[in-house]
């Protein structure tokens, strides 16, 4: 798919997430034009439209689909909508950006990556990691040889707290936070197939909402057939700030990649040594939000530049529904051949 012009764009979702999109569509990336905002929200579309300078607002996200003026979407809405919203913009024939999870089944994971095919558009998804300097980095010693063979391998996500427990679906831990670190294990082993899963998780910052099917604390550990061995964490009260992290140690060395703090600035004292830390993804991660987006659109101007796709998003969503199996039985969980 190639454009001339700026790419014309609508978002789906005002939310928290969709708000920081809208604002790299519309000021961060030169090549795309922001055109129309969608949210079901009475008046979410309209006030993001206007800060956004977006022409169009709409509160039903079929009518922003069925602008002719829109030739991508990028889907910021709560989970449970992604794979419909995927289908109908693919069948409208638009590019499609959608944030992960994709989908919560296996079988809307295929339907979303069958409807992209079908209409021959492209299928892009949120997995933000990959697009940040520091893994990047890594992934390029890994392909350089750098550590040689992958053994093991980590990747955690702590983030600074003050959710509300009450508000945590069953599973999020898994399908909405460590799906990032599954992602970005994948990617530091190459062309390897997760083949079982084992994972343990409670409600240890709030244990008083532990028998509401909480779980704010999660550790799993991934077999690969390529013999390495991969761990991925994950807690949603870090008192220090937003931490994601990864590392991959090899038969001839180590990279690592990823900093909880804000700036390179360190304060030694008589107290010791202190520097600021990062308290939102938003911050941690806005070149790499920004980076995705700015890939998206000049892949449509006719670049090639490497995505996470529909069958990356459906193989991470593979391990941790398998994880959330392996919660529930207390065992370790094969994967089908499948699942990558």
């Amino acid at each position: 798919m190639t454009r001339s012009g700026p790419v014309r764009v609508g978002l789906i979702g005002a939310g928290w997430m969709g708000r920081f999109h809208g604002q790299t569509l519309a000021r961060r990336i030169p090549e795309a034009e922001l055109v129309a905002v969608a949210d079901p929200a009475p008046g979410a579309a309209r006030q993001a439209a206007d800060e956004l300078g977006a022409r169009q607002a709409y509160q039903d996200p079929a009518d922003l689909i069925g602008d002719p003026a829109v030739a991508a979407v990028v889907i910021a809405s709560p989970a449970h909508f992604h794979t419909d919203l995927v289908v109908a913009a693919a069948a409208a024939g638009q590019a499609i950006f959608v944030e992960k999870p994709m989908a919560l089944t296996v079988a809307d994971a295929d339907r979303a990556i069958a409807a992209a095919a079908a209409a021959g558009v492209p299928l892009q998804v949120g997995f933000n990691r990959r697009f940040a300097a520091g893994f990047a980095a890594a992934r390029r010693v890994i392909d350089d040889g750098g550590i040689g063979t992958p053994q093991l391998l980590r990747s955690l996500t702590r983030d600074p707290g003050g959710f509300d427990p009450a508000a945590v679906k069953p599973g999020a831990i898994f399908l909405e936070t460590l799906i990032h670190d599954f992602d970005t294990l994948r990617w530091f082993n190459p062309g390897a197939r997760v083949l079982d899963v084992y994972a343990v998780a409670d409600a240890l910052v709030h244990p008083e909402f532990a028998d509401r099917g909480l779980l704010d604390t999660a550790v799993v550990t991934l077999r690969f057939d390529n013999g390495a061995i991969a761990v991925a964490e994950a807690n949603f009260s870090a008192a220090y700030g937003y931490d994601v992290r990864g590392e991959v140690f090899g038969s001839a060395g180590l990279v690592t990649a990823g900093d909880v703090h804000a700036t390179e600035m360190r304060h030694l004292h008589a107290g010791g040594s202190s520097g600021s830390t990062v308290r939102r993804n938003i911050d941690l991660f806005r070149d790499a939000y920004t980076q995705e987006l700015a890939d998206f659109v000049a892949n449509l101007r006719g670049a090639n530049r490497p995505v996470p796709t529909g069958p990356d998003a459906r193989a991470a969503l593979a391990i941790a529904l398998a994880a959330i199996d392996s919660v529930a039985a207390g065992a370790r969980v094969a994967l089908p051949p499948d699942a990558a």
